[in-house]
């Protein structure tokens, strides 16, 4: 079997506390990197640094800061080393019709989940154009690409993320960097169960007319290691000539629209 080229490389993954963040993080440390977890909230990256003490370094930082991503990716590169692989996986989700959308709630969605990957991103690709070699990988979101109702703000601040690492990886490209794009459908995450009425899963598997959504093809959830198993795929040396690329996991929900 081909090696994966992440054995001995330290990755830096944001939201890295719970769900997909956490998976990516678990994910890259079974192929052997050294692990910057990064999250807002503390608690999910130190437990996972006592799990792991001699792969994992936990830092508590809000990607909505650039300051703070600054002084995290100084630290991590003085602790760790050079860091060659960046899993922008941090996000927030605040849903409502858009006639009654807050302003706060518009700020706060975008702050993390498009200016969080721009700073995350300018930080570590500034460490590593020098270097010319690592890889990028945003998680974004299939609503990214189809409308949804209830969620403009999400759905506009994941594909504002999409374009951005695309522009990013066109820019990157004669340096030897890749940037690709893993864009999730409904994964059994905390943020997809605060979602739920009294269906539970069903009625995200099933579809919804009223607000035309398409169900799920494949007749299931995503689970998180779904998702960690495409980003550690595109940060791979089995990736390596894929670039600019927007890998949708989401069982077919999109109809990849």
């Amino acid at each position: 079997m081909r090696q994966s080229g992440i054995a001995g490389v330290t990755a830096l993954v944001t939201g890295a506390g719970q769900g997909i963040g956490l998976a990516v993080a678990r994910a890259l440390l079974t192929h052997g990197a050294r692990v910057a977890a990064v999250d807002r909230d503390p608690e999910g990256v130190d437990r996972l640094a006592e799990e792991h003490p001699d792969a994992v370094v936990g830092y508590r930082a809000d990607v909505a800061q650039p300051a703070e991503i600054d002084a995290v990716v100084d630290a991590a590169e003085r602790e760790l080393g050079p860091i060659g692989i960046l899993a922008n996986v941090a996000g927030v989700l605040r849903g409502g019709p858009v006639v009654d959308y807050r302003d706060e709630d518009w700020a706060a969605t975008f702050a993390v989940n498009t200016s969080g990957v721009f700073h995350t991103s300018r930080a570590v690709a500034r460490r590593m154009v020098p270097r010319r070699r690592g890889a990028i990988v945003t998680v974004a979101s299939n609503a990214a690409g189809v409308p949804r109702v209830g969620m403009a703000a999400y759905a506009a601040s994941k594909a504002a993320a999409t374009m951005f690492t695309k522009c990013l990886g066109l820019e990157l490209a004669e340096h030897g960097i890749r940037c690709n794009v893993v864009a999730p459908g409904s994964t059994d995450t905390p943020m997809q169960r605060a979602l739920w009425t009294e269906e539970g899963p069903a009625r995200v598997i099933a579809g919804a007319p009223d607000t035309y959504r398409v169900g799920i093809p494949l007749g299931r959830l995503a689970e998180p290691d779904d998702i960690a198993d495409a980003v550690v795929f595109l940060v791979s040396d089995q990736a390596r000539h894929i670039t600019m690329h927007d890998l949708y996991v989401d069982g077919g929900a999109t109809l990849r629209a």
